[in-house]
């Protein structure tokens, strides 16, 4: 009997609240998904970029009944929680998201740091917990593209001067080679509580980066 074939990959989009909305243009570069779950009024922005909300996650305090309303007659189930609780709803949607995509998924979220600089900071370093060490990790925060790399090799589009920025999160220092990029790296360290990797360049329409011994953050501009 022939083996089955391997499920797909799922996609899930995690859309965080905010009072910043994302930029219209962002539409044009969401990847393709599975799912998308909205943390709190994190609906509005999902609905302004014309997604179909599948799940609401959060405790609900900022999302206009209206909306709320619209997305639960499309079909979106809704998971309440307390007002006092321990983690931001962003965090709550990604417990979520891991959850309905299971190990190997690909989580992309949606956020962005304007707004209060607590929840901006708590909801980028979430980004990089042990929670989602089996998935790939993404996020458009503003405009900027952030990935999250884990002892892994990585290639993504760029645009020739694009600015690029290396950080380490989670160990003393990292080893970091990199290709296609202004101010190369081969298998150098990388520290913590350094800047010694932001505002590299990119050379062409696409970068690589090689990370050994922890975790670090990529992030660079998709927008002019």
């Amino acid at each position: 009997m022939p083996a089955l074939p391997e499920p797909a990959v799922r996609r899930i989009l995690v859309v965080a609240g905010g009072d910043t909305a994302p930029p219209a243009a962002l539409r044009a570069v969401l990847p393709r998904v599975d799912l998308v779950v909205a943390a709190d009024s994190g609906v509005h922005h999902a609905r302004a970029l014309g997604l179909h909300v599948d799940h609401v996650v959060g405790d609900l305090d900022s999302v206009r009944a209206a909306d709320l309303d619209a997305a639960v007659g499309a079909g979106a189930r809704v998971e309440r929680f307390p007002a006092e609780k321990d983690q931001t709803d962003l965090e709550l949607a990604l417990e979520r998201a891991s959850a309905l995509g299971g190990p190997g998924s690909s989580l992309v979220v949606v956020a962005s740091a304007g707004g209060r600089l607590d929840h901006a900071l708590a909801n980028l370093l979430v980004l990089a917990a042990p929670e989602w060490a089996g998935c790939t990790v993404e996020a458009f925060v503003d405009r900027w593209h952030l990935q999250v790399l884990r002892d892994e090799s990585r290639t993504f589009p760029t645009r020739p001067g694009a600015t690029v920025t290396l950080l380490v999160l989670d160990a003393p220092s990292v080893r970091v080679t990199t290709d296609g990029l202004q101010y190369p790296l081969r298998d150098e360290p990388l520290r913590r509580f350094s800047t010694r990797g932001v505002s590299n360049v990119a050379l062409g329409t696409a970068c690589s980066v090689h990370v050994t011994g922890g975790v670090l953050f990529v992030l660079h501009e998709w927008a002019d």
